[in-house]
């Protein structure tokens, strides 16, 4: 369907990748996977046509058309919500503007009326007639109001706009489909939607996404672009990051026999591919784990920062309670009568469909902003640390990564290898560590701040979309630390994954009240479409 070809790509002396050859099959999803910085969005820009490699070459089959989720939110600002997305099959649009330019002539001439009836043959065989309400229904889909099909783009807020362009990628059935971050933006219900859409997907899609579920939902494959190197294994995330860590530890076993570690490998894939046929997955994709050769399966060569929270205290039974608390925003009530107990251990999700009033709440206990009413109190013995989402006020500095974090630091921990040793567990190594503050990527900053979160040996976390800009590796490694957390955390994440397995109850923040549930995201994900059902069938 479509071949990197001997694909090489260079800047300078920095080699990104070399001598790439894989073929991407139809009906297959292949999951692009890497640190930040290795090239996920690179590579996909090569097989979209958008970057030319330095040697080698992209080729796709004959008569086969692909589309491309873009990022450029302002280009169709001027073009209607419905119009954008039948753009996105520049073919069938072309057609649709042909016929009606001949249509409007003043001097309609036989020969415009011949060249219209053989648009019109070529616009029936690619049921142009259905464009209209087929693009309608991707809209509703993605949660685009029908109020809005017809608005300009502009008009719509950024998260509209990306599902306005999503729309505008999977329209008209593409052959091949390349997805850079397309659940960006998205809330569960229209990530489960799409999920759904690409697990029924019958051609070839190609997809980056630091969604560990998404990526575990949709994916045949996975392609890993690690040293320079890009490498094609079966199976979704979660079966490439456990079969790997599992040859890993073999490989560290030198007295472990060649027939013992395949046989160990056998019984991991047999084990996996029995819990695959439990989810969502096609039956035919749970069956390529069934074929894999376990010399397929390889160590990661991919390196994890090592994420420890380690209590300097241990808390009292006295952690949090908040009373009738209230915040709001230019006017708008974000919470109110705002009324919780946490108590020892808990690790408490808070989802609400305004990002702000997490935000804010999570602002009003770091003591970072005032509520409107009420009151909180911590135990005597709580010692709460903070990671909010947005963290630019923390690296207004011109600081080195070393006297960065010192800062934060007790009197007698300010020693330079001391401080060394938090940054050099985020990967922070060499003269990394003298890198200014005023030059660090996105991601470098949340691993700094998560550095400070070490620092600190707090017995209770409030942490406000911890994954941001975080790349996979340093995902799962936070992920892990929270498991094995024996103390308290408050959080938020749209990372599923995350919230699944680290959250034993979950709190919804509504303007005009709270749902408090002792459950797991999975468990009241489902308790909420079963009371969606039950409302629509009384309704």
């Amino acid at each position: 369907m479509i071949a990197a070809n001997n694909v090489s790509l260079q800047f300078g002396k920095r080699v990104l990748f070399d001598e790439v050859n894989l073929n991407f099959t139809s009906g297959n999803c292949y999951g692009v996977i890497g640190a930040n910085g290795a090239g996920k969005s690179t590579f996909l820009k090569i097989l979209a046509g958008d970057l030319d490699p330095t040697r080698g070459n992209i080729s796709i089959e004959p008569g086969k058309r692909m589309a491309v989720l873009r990022q450029n939110h302002y280009e169709f600002d001027e073009v209607t919500v419905l119009d954008t997305v039948m753009m996105g099959h520049s073919k069938l649009w072309s057609i649709m503007k042909k016929k009606d330019a001949i249509y409007e002539k003043a001097d309609f001439s036989e020969a415009d009326g011949i060249e219209a009836s053989h648009l019109e043959a070529e616009f029936a065989e690619m049921n142009g007639w259905n464009a209209q309400s087929d693009a309608a229904s991707l809209l509703s889909g993605l949660g685009i109001a029908e109020e809005d099909h017809h608005r300009l783009l502009k008009e719509l807020s950024g998260n509209l706009k990306v599902r306005v362009l999503l729309a505008q990628a999977i329209f008209g059935n593409p052959d091949i489909l390349i997805l850079d971050e397309p659940t960006n933006d998205l809330d569960l219900k229209t990530v489960t939607w799409l999920e759904d859409f690409l697990l029924e997907f019958k051609n070839t899609v190609i997809v980056v996404s630091h969604d560990r579920h998404f990526l575990d939902t949709v994916c045949t494959h996975v392609v890993d672009i690690d040293y320079n190197a890009v490498k094609l294994y079966t199976g979704n995330y979660s079966f490439w990051y456990q079969s790997s860590q599992l040859a890993l530890t073999q490989r560290s076993s030198a007295n472990k026999k060649a027939d013992d570690r395949r046989k160990e490998l056998q019984e991991f894939i047999a084990r996996f591919s029995a819990n695959a046929s439990k989810s969502r997955q096609a039956t035919s994709r749970r069956k390529l784990l069934e074929k894999i050769n376990v010399d397929d399966i390889q160590a990661s060569t991919r390196r994890y920062p090592a994420i420890i929270f380690q209590q300097a205290r241990t808390a009292g039974d006295q952690i949090l309670h908040i009373e009738n608390l209230s915040s709001s925003a230019v006017g708008n009530t974000l919470f109110k009568d705002f009324e919780l107990f946490v108590n020892k251990g808990e690790k408490i999700a808070f989802l609400s469909k305004d990002s702000q009033a997490i935000t804010s709440f999570f602002q009003i206990l770091a003591r970072e902003r005032k509520p409107d009413a009420g009151s909180f109190m911590f135990g005597q013995t709580i010692t709460p640390a903070y990671l909010p989402a947005n963290n630019e006020n923390y690296f207004k500095s011109n600081d080195n990564l070393i006297d960065w974090l010192r800062q934060f630091a007790a009197e007698e921990n300010k020693d330079e290898v001391y401080i060394r040793g938090f940054l050099g567990k985020m990967l922070f190594s060499g003269e990394e560590v003298f890198k200014k503050c005023s030059v660090l990527s996105g991601g470098e900053k949340m691993r700094c701040m998560i550095s400070r979160i070490m620092l600190a040996g707090a017995n209770l976390l409030l942490l406000d979309e911890p994954t941001n800009h975080l790349d996979l590796e340093s995902i799962t490694a936070f992920n892990n630390a929270l498991k094995d957390f024996p103390g308290t955390v408050l959080f938020t994440s749209h990372d599923h994954e995350f919230m699944q397995t680290v959250a034993t109850r979950i709190v919804e923040i509504t303007p005009n009240g709270f749902i408090d549930k002792l459950m797991t995201y999975d468990e009241y994900i489902e308790s909420d479409r079963v009371a969606e059902q039950k409302e629509a069938l009384y309704a």
